[in-house]
C-alpha cells in the first residue's frame, strides 16, 4: 500500500485548535470525502482511505448533510420499480 505524506506547519494546529492525531485523522477523512463528492471514488474506497468502515463513513457524510446517494429521477424510478 502506498503512503501519502503531506507536510504542514505547527500553526495549522494552533489555528484549528487540534492535536496532531486529530488534525491528521480529519484531513484524511476530508480528502476521502472530497474524492467521494467528486465521484472519483466509491463510498467503500472513500471509507478505506479515511480509515473508517463504510457505515461509519456514510454516517459521517450524512451528518454533514452531504447526500450519500445521488440518483436522478429516472434512476429513482428504476430503483423503486416505477418503470
Amino acid at each position: 500500500m502506498k503512503t501519502l505524506n503531506i507536510p504542514y506547519s505547527e500553526d495549522l494546529l494552533l489555528i484549528t485548535g487540534q492535536e496532531p492525531e486529530v488534525f491528521e485523522r480529519e484531513a484524511r477523512f476530508l480528502l476521502a470525502l472530497k474524492f467521494f463528492e467528486l465521484r472519483r471514488i466509491s463510498a467503500g474506497k472513500a471509507a478505506e482511505l479515511s480509515g473508517l468502515s463504510k457505515p461509519e463513513f456514510l454516517a459521517k457524510v450524512s451528518a454533514l448533510n452531504i447526500p450519500v446517494v445521488d440518483l436522478d429521477d429516472d434512476q429513482l424510478d428504476t430503483e423503486f420499480g416505477y418503470k
